[in-house]
């Protein structure tokens, strides 16, 4: 999921996210005991104070426009992302959500969330993500992972085209290896030692930024959304441009290593599912991985995801390639997803 540069080290279950963890708890059994209580199954009726963060797949990077606003830029935020158009959908059923801040940006990873991101234009920097929590925020939702897991670098292993300079960041795993072999690349040796070790960074920044909202915003519900499918079960359909396409759906990525890279994908979601479930207090994910299975990148006419190299709705000149981000379509999909995960929630 675009654009990570490097990987995170050192973070694990910190005392520091134990002791987080610990008092959110506490507090956040102080809050149920002196709240009054709510009536079951039903929405409601105040607006809910909410937050949305993200990398750029909430931030839909690709649809145009996108918020330009001074230091944020270089986020590529459209404007009708995800979260604004699920805002709408909850709007629509009588859900009425007070968004306090959507900072969601491309290129962040998890350790953005609680600290600065640096931005592609050199000296440019956004705060950290939980900087928009506040004692009162109710909800909060998005999607942080596959930039930690560095898929830019797994792309660029696979494929000699994305290795060519672009404004993709990153580089292969190990560019000495050709991207021909990259499947067998990532399921043995040096390969496969280095995801084992990408995925556990993953689980323990996950853990972390799942505790940190607990403690900033101790009354919030935590909603971890998962990504879209990327290659579909049957990977022969990726071997066909989509309509109105010159180039494939994958690029030249080798068809032997597209199965490899969506079980890289399922591993992700999984590990995004355990980090949901095993969060102190409770948190909840949405598994777009599941519900998009028909609408991947090589889906032609149904696809939700841009092609590698397909033209997005950037141009700063020329064409920005989608880099397999969400089009209209599959941000439609997301917002469907989230907005029935939250109306389930808020109703519980």
């Amino acid at each position: 999921m675009p654009t990570a540069t490097h990987k995170t080290t050192g973070t694990t279950k910190t005392p520091l996210a134990r002791r987080l963890a610990a008092a959110a708890v506490a507090l956040g059994s102080c809050l149920a005991l002196a709240g009054p209580a709510g009536s079951a199954g039903a929405a409601p009726a105040d607006p809910v104070p909410t937050v949305f963060f993200g990398d750029s797949y909430t931030a839909d990077f690709g649809i145009a426009p996108f918020h330009q606003n001074g230091t944020r830029d270089f986020c590529f935020q459209a404007k009708e992302n995800h979260p604004a158009v699920a805002t709408r959908r909850l709007a629509d059923k009588g859900i009425t959500l007070d968004v306090q801040a959507d900072v969601s940006c491309g290129g962040a990873l998890i350790h953005d969330f609680w600290r600065e991101q640096e931005l592609p234009l050199i000296g440019q920097k956004v705060p950290p993500q939980q900087d928009a929590l506040k004692q009162d925020t109710q909800l909060t939702v998005g999607s942080l992972g596959g930039n930690t897991l560095g898929f830019n670098r797994i792309l660029k292993q696979c494929s000699d085209e994305l290795r060519k300079p672009s404004l993709l960041p990153g580089e292969p795993v190990d560019g000495d290896q050709s991207a021909s072999t990259c499947g067998e690349f990532f399921e043995t040796g040096d390969g496969k030692e280095w995801l084992d070790g990408q995925f556990e960074q993953v689980g323990y920044d996950l853990e972390e930024l799942l505790d940190r909202i607990g403690y900033f915003a101790p009354d919030a519900k935590r909603v971890l959304v998962g990504y879209p499918r990327l290659v579909p079960e049957d990977t022969t359909k990726c071997l066909t441009a989509a309509p109105g396409q010159t180039q494939l759906p994958l690029a030249d990525i080798p068809e032997d290593a597209l199965p490899v890279l969506d079980r890289i994908q399922k591993r992700l979601n999984d590990v995004m599912k355990k980090a949901a479930a095993d969060a102190e207090g409770g948190a909840d994910f949405v598994d777009l991985y599941a519900v998009t299975g028909g609408n991947t990148a090589c889906d032609g006419a149904d696809r939700g995801i841009g092609g590698l190299l397909e033209d997005s709705q950037l141009d700063f000149g020329a064409k920005i390639p989608w880099y397999a981000h969400p089009n209209e379509k599959g941000r439609d999909l997301q917002a469907q997803h989230v907005a029935d995960k939250v109306e389930e929630i808020l109703n519980r």
